[in-house]
């Protein structure tokens, strides 16, 4: 097997590599909004979300069981059964993704008209089944790879994936789709399958190539349902409650009186301030992306120091990173968004999530390590719990508070969850963090940001911003020299 990179060289990797496609992703979210307009790209989001719930309910929780599972096999010193596993991981997506997308193909008439409210989405639900399997195999693929420590093979196979499906795409939206908002979310559709096919062959055909020794045929069914079976659950929930938020948001939204156009409000906020609000999160989502099988791996070995060190570590990035990303937003919303979508509303918006940015990046690196430390089956508690009061909240306030009772809704259920997955954290681990430094960190933020605010131009806000928080964040002891010696020693080879 090729040589493994230490996590945070791994994750160095990642970081550009998610950098690059946010970059892209986001650029070209601003081109489909110029060519079908606010109203478009929320017919774009409900499309989007019935796809993603199709998806989660076909992947089944194969991809970070294929990762959790691999992961044990290594960090026990079994390359040899890697094999069974990919194989018994492989049969399992197969049978739950084939019986997704032969349903979703059959009632796309009824989701279309029922649940999207708009019949000439069919053809997009039905480009959705039919790439839904292949899909779900990337998952598998991605997820060996993963936990393989494959890194730079992964990145460059997802840059082609991304280039592919942008290419197709635009040349579907260019010569057949044009403005028609069905035809649009068709050509998304079609882009990100062929996408996914191309994904599909080079992980295959690399897996070939590495002619790996299979030992004798292990069971590998109890795991991998004990496994996938709890983050199945756990997923479809959360995507059949974000679907359902999603599907319900604009008829609910109708009914309150300060919205004219219930589609281009949700579709702003969605389609334009979230892409945007987790642009920078590209840098966070490759250490969640390597914590999973390197917390697997340090649990399987008993390495509970080692565990206990990278809790303490990733949590104190993720804050700091999320404070410092979330003043900048806030500081620049309105001209960033009127430079990108010539939409004074977004920037609006975007100032008001930017407040939940910590806590929002804080708990996408929580989650990926209490399913490293093998914490599913809480999880799902935790998830019917926050998802279960979020529709109940959008369900009683969009009427009567509108995008206020949205934003309401989506701070109480994110930060309970966030709560409840950081204390389960701290127990499995046994780690603890001192209160003062989010509370010194928050303080140093918030200073930076009032004192940034008096300067007019956009980068010298940003520059401010961030040497007035830097200094703060060393005179308050929030930063030390370690840190410091931390962050060089990353670098060094």
């Amino acid at each position: 097997m090729p040589r493994k990179m230490p996590i945070f060289y791994s994750a160095l990797m990642l970081t550009g590599v998610n950098l690059l496609l946010r970059l892209v992703s986001t650029s070209f979210q601003v081109y489909i909004s110029g060519r079908i307009g606010a109203a478009g790209v929320g017919l774009l989001q409900l499309v989007l979300s019935v796809g993603m719930l199709a998806l989660t309910a076909g992947m089944a929780g194969v991809r970070t069981a294929t990762m959790y599972l691999t992961a044990e096999e290594l960090g026990h010193k079994r390359p040899q059964n890697v094999g069974w596993v990919l194989s018994g991981c492989f049969l399992y997506s197969i049978l739950c993704s084939g019986l997704i997308a032969m349903g979703l193909y059959f009632f796309a008439p009824v989701l279309a008209s029922q649940w999207i409210g708009d019949i000439q989405t069919v053809g997009a639900i039905r480009t959705l089944s039919a790439f839904l399997p292949i899909t779900c195999l990337c998952g598998c693929m991605t997820g060996y790879f993963t936990a393989a420590n494959r890194i730079g093979t992964l990145a460059a196979v997802e840059v082609a994936e991304q280039l592919l499906s942008m290419a197709v795409t635009m040349a579907a939206l260019s010569f057949w789709a044009g403005t028609d908002a069905g035809r649009a979310c068709q050509a998304v559709v079609l882009g990100s399958g062929v996408g996914a096919c191309l994904t599909l062959i080079c992980l295959m055909l690399l897996r070939i190539r590495e002619r790996a020794d299979t030992g004798p045929r292990i069971r590998i069914s109890h795991r991998l349902l004990e496994t996938a079976v709890p983050l199945a659950l756990a997923d479809d929930l959360k995507a059949g409650i974000s679907s359902t938020e999603n599907l319900m948001v604009p008829k609910r939204l109708s009914l309150y009186p300060g919205v004219q156009n219930p589609l281009a409000a949700f579709g702003t906020i969605c389609g334009m301030v979230f892409p945007v609000m987790m642009f920078p999160a590209a840098i966070l989502f490759g250490l969640a992306e390597l914590l999973i099988p390197e917390l697997a791996r340090c649990a399987a070995a008993g390495s509970q120091r080692r565990i206990g060190y990278l809790v303490r570590r990733s949590l104190r990035v993720a804050m700091l990173y999320g404070f410092l990303c979330s003043g900048i937003l806030f500081l620049i919303a309105d001209k960033l968004c009127a430079a990108l979508y010539d939409n004074q509303e977004a920037g609006t918006y975007l100032q008001l999530y930017a407040l939940l940015i910590p806590m929002l990046y804080c708990d996408c690196i929580t989650d990926a390590m209490t399913k490293g430390l093998g914490q599913q089956k809480i999880c799902v508690r935790y998830n019917i719990l926050t998802s279960s009061m979020d529709v109940a909240f959008l369900y009683l306030l969009l009427p009567r508070y509108g995008m206020n009772g949205y934003f309401f809704s989506f701070l109480v259920t994110h930060l309970l969850n966030f709560i409840l997955s950081l204390r389960l954290l701290f127990k499995i681990s046994g780690t603890r963090i001192s209160p003062t430094v989010p509370v010194f960190a928050f303080a140093a933020a918030g200073a930076a940001v009032w004192a940034a605010s008096f300067l007019s131009a956009t980068a010298g806000r940003c520059i401010g911003f961030v040497l007035i928080f830097g200094c703060l964040l060393i005179l308050l002891k929030v930063l030390h020299k370690e840190d410091l010696q931390w962050l060089k020693g990353l670098f060094r080879i």
